[in-house]
């Protein structure tokens, strides 16, 4: 006799026995928030849903220190690294259509890459295991500025011209920018249309995520924009563009909380992808050979966790908190800070987006999350 019966109707219990507790109280959450952002303070925008519902929504302080204009759910922040899903489901609807595989090769869509890319996947750039080198690394200073930021076609540029990889493809794992940036230049050419357009009308038009967008400096504009803010001798100061920003599918989307509820609720629903097609990107990649992945041991700004164990799939890390299932990306950039956790076997998802950088979004986050779990208990 199948297990499976016994272990869905234990899920089922466990779930029923979670929802019966009483969640936390709207004023529990406010607190880890409020004291945190002053009237006129650059601050955040926290999102909570529970069983498809949003449960929480608010702003604190304001999206910019010129205007003051208050942060509410309208008002879009840069989402740096929290992107990435985004740009790995551009990749996956482009694999349902037929017109990329998972197995495919790097050279053989952008054959200007040096021999030992011939072994690079879309599967290694999705996971992380490609071994490109970082394009930060190679980036000049002298050349790159605020003013005159790297655009995704120099980072390609960039990245042909390095002869050696960090690793051979797929024995090894470590976050890559590089990896998406690419990626994001791969969905522009198997697609035919600009990066920015395809997410447009594949994702974000059809989820009625209305006001969500990849940005590129002078090319489109931000509604409701938050502007990122760094304190330097006590004093919050704009810090809201690098050299860098203006690169797209490893950070260069923005949202806000009404849009980000939609995209919740698409991932909860599979509205863009089947279950099963889905699940290509919630499955923990492992090695060559089957290893169990960890985190580079030498620590580094996209180290969270120098020689440790890593759970990631295409554009989400998908290790355990507590011991429960989840789901989640954090977002560091100029100015901003961001999170999404996903907790699918109890239907919670907390969202965290700051546009300044002295806050720990990813903390907050499960700050947030410890509260509905403790009422759990």
């Amino acid at each position: 006799m199948s297990g499976k019966p016994i272990r869905t109707f234990a899920v089922a219990l466990l779930a029923a026995a979670l929802h019966a507790q009483s969640p936390p109280a709207s004023s529990q959450i406010d607190s880890v928030f409020a004291p945190l952002a002053q009237g006129k303070s650059p601050g955040m925008a926290v999102l909570v849903r529970r069983d498809g519902h949003t449960v929480f929504q608010r702003g604190y302080g304001v999206g910019d220190l010129r205007t003051s204009r208050k942060i509410d759910e309208v008002t879009d922040f840069r989402l740096a690294s929290f992107t990435k899903q985004f740009t790995a489901m551009a990749v996956m609807l482009l694999v349902r259509d037929g017109k990329l595989r998972y197995d495919e090769a790097l050279t053989g869509i952008f054959p200007g890459f040096p021999e030992y890319a011939r072994a690079i996947t879309l599967r290694h750039l999705l996971t992380h295991t490609s071994g490109l080198p970082d394009y930060e690394d190679a980036m000049d200073a002298r050349q790159w500025t605020p003013e005159h930021q790297i655009q995704d076609e120099d980072v390609l540029a960039l990245l042909q011209r390095q002869t050696a990889p960090k690793f051979a493809a797929g024995t090894s794992w470590a976050y890559s920018n590089s990896a998406y940036v690419v990626l994001g230049l791969i969905v522009a050419k198997a697609s035919g249309e600009p990066f920015e357009q395809f997410l447009q009308e594949r994702i974000f038009r059809p989820l009625g995520m209305t006001k969500t967008l990849a940005y590129r400096k002078g090319g489109n504009t931000v509604p409701n924009r938050a502007f990122g803010h760094s304190k330097r001798s006590g004093v919050f100061v704009e810090t809201d563009q690098s050299s860098t920003s203006a690169t797209l599918g490893d950070g260069g989307v923005y949202s806000n909380l009404a849009d980000l509820a939609k995209w919740d609720a698409a991932l909860q629903n599979h509205t863009l992808l089947g279950e099963q097609e889905m699940s290509a990107a919630l499955t923990p990649v492992r090695l060559a050979g089957g290893g169990q992945p960890n985190w580079p041991a030498v620590p580094g700004d996209d180290n969270l966790n120098p020689g440790k164990p890593v759970a990631y799939g295409f554009g989400w890390f998908l290790d355990p908190y507590q011991g429960r299932p989840r789901m989640w990306h954090n977002g560091s950039t100029q100015g901003f800070r961001t999170a999404i956790d996903r907790f699918p076997a109890e239907s919670l998802t907390v969202i965290v987006l700051a546009n300044r950088t002295d806050l720990d979004a990813a903390a907050l986050a499960l700050q947030v999350a410890d509260l509905f779990h403790k009422s759990a208990n």
